[in-house]
């Protein structure tokens, strides 16, 4: 058996940094802080400053019945610009591939460090990985890209009456949740690289089938290798040398008789 275990240690820290990315990712997916809505009429929102997150609007208020009051918000909600449907849509694909990905890299790595008999889908699982952490990295940088656009333009929202947010802001900066969602981003893709620049596992394959192939040749005879040696074309056919020795002896017990 081929030990592995030496030539996956940055395929390991590859794993470690994407199922954190994940984590990371799932968190901006929850988080309200996407944009920071800054308005000038501090009457309802007290704080002066609303959140506008991908599923829900925050702010805090001393007038309405909650001190934080929150609305939310759905993707057939006809009034959403483009870019919050879409990484409604993303941020959920993204976890799901996030969480695939965690799973393929898990078992490669089980592979690679606990030596498994059977290594024949090692590569594939080693390109799956990568290749989902790609795709889990792309999925949510488009929305926070999308949405960090829209931050610099200062684009406006027709938010309904009961939402009590003004359409346009004074002014809005960039939420907390997208600088984290950036961060998981590329921990994704460095996680995908790492996964997908393991180059042992061709070699390894060869390696161990060239290996089952010599000791199919050359490797200790079983039960079953020597059931066939004796039920073979020599069976019952005694040993010359065996019968010599007896025939001599039998001469000498008859000339002592004699004598």
């Amino acid at each position: 058996m081929i030990y592995l275990a030496h030539t996956a240690h940055w395929q390991f820290l590859g794993l470690v940094a994407g199922v954190l990315a994940w984590i990371i990712t799932m968190a901006t997916a929850g988080l309200n802080e996407w944009r920071l809505w800054h308005v000038d009429d501090v009457s309802v929102i007290t704080s002066g400053v609303a959140w506008v997150g991908i599923w829900r609007v925050c702010f805090y208020t001393h007038v309405l019945s909650q001190m934080e009051f929150c609305r939310s918000i759905s993707i057939s909600d006809s009034f959403l610009p483009l870019e919050i449907p879409v990484a409604q849509v993303l941020m959920v694909l993204a976890a799901i591939c996030g969480l695939a990905g965690n799973i393929s890299g898990a078992m490669a790595m089980r592979m690679a460090y606990f030596s498994v008999e059977d290594r024949r889908n090692i590569r594939l699982l080693f390109i799956l990985a990568g290749t989902l952490y790609l795709f889990t990295g792309l999925c949510s940088l488009v929305p926070l890209v999308l949405n960090m656009n829209s931050v610099l333009i200062n684009s406006t929202i027709d938010f309904p009456p009961e939402f009590h947010v003004p359409a346009a802001p004074v002014r809005q900066q960039v939420g907390t949740a997208i600088a984290l969602g950036i961060f998981a981003s590329i921990l994704m893709f460095i996680s995908g690289l790492l996964f997908l620049s393991y180059r042992y596992a061709r070699h390894t394959l060869r390696s161990e089938a060239h290996r089952r192939t010599s000791e199919s040749f050359h490797g200790p005879w079983t039960a079953t290798t020597m059931a066939q040696r004796f039920n073979g074309v020599n069976q019952g056919i005694d040993n010359p040398a065996f019968l010599s020795e007896d025939i001599s002896h039998k001469k000498m017990v008859l000339q002592e008789q004699f004598n």
